[in-house]
């Protein structure tokens, strides 16, 4: 523990904690990995999945990105929905976006570089896709609703994605979903993009 140390203690206090709670935690932990639910959401640091859902570890399969992408090229992104569609038998995929979000802001205002500019491209076509929806707008509102057209688009790619097209063909039970994240009030929105097939 030479380097940070106050990370490994409140790691301590943790799994202190939860034995004092629940002795068996960590044993049921070890022995369960069936999630009904993926969440595929943003990294930004103030949206962590399980607590915004009320869930425990081994209830939610979770895959985060920069501004939520769902890209067929992002070998990451693709191995986690296909390991939990295809081994884990996941029913619900989740696309979560959050206003404020600092990735589409960058794609909106196009101030991203290197790697974070490349990654962030798909969102940049969405905005020009969007242009003539999105320039009417006020900046602040633009932003917002940029944060909700990118949900409802990374939904689509989701839906078009090889483990999904594969479940639903297969005839597999797999819902996918478009939520939003209000950071001002801690509260989910549904985008009411939800699709049960192709």
């Amino acid at each position: 523990m030479k380097y940070l140390p106050d990370l490994f203690e409140q790691n301590r206090a943790w799994a202190q904690g939860r034995v004092a709670e629940d002795p068996g935690f960590f044993k049921r932990l070890c022995d369960i990995q069936q999630p009904e639910y993926v969440w595929i959401g943003c990294a930004d640091s103030r949206v962590p999945a399980n607590q915004i859902v009320g869930m425990s570890p081994g209830q939610l399969f979770v895959h985060r990105n920069v501004a939520n992408i769902v890209r067929a090229d992002d070998v990451n992104c693709m191995a986690v929905i296909a390991y939990a569609v295809g081994v884990l038998r996941v029913k619900h995929l989740i696309v979560c976006g959050h206003y404020g979000c600092g990735g589409v802001r960058a794609a909106l205002d196009g101030t991203a570089r290197g790697v974070v500019a490349e990654w962030l491209e798909p969102l940049r076509r969405i905005v020009r896709d969007h242009a003539s929806t999105l320039d009417v707008l006020p900046d602040e509102v633009r932003w917002g609703r940029l944060c909700e057209i990118n949900v409802s688009e990374q939904v689509r790619s989701l839906m078009v994605s090889d483990p999904v097209r594969t479940a639903w063909a297969a005839g597999q039970e797999l819902t996918v979903h478009g939520w939003i994240y209000d950071l001002h009030d801690g509260l989910l929105r549904d985008m009411n993009v939800t699709a049960h097939g192709p």
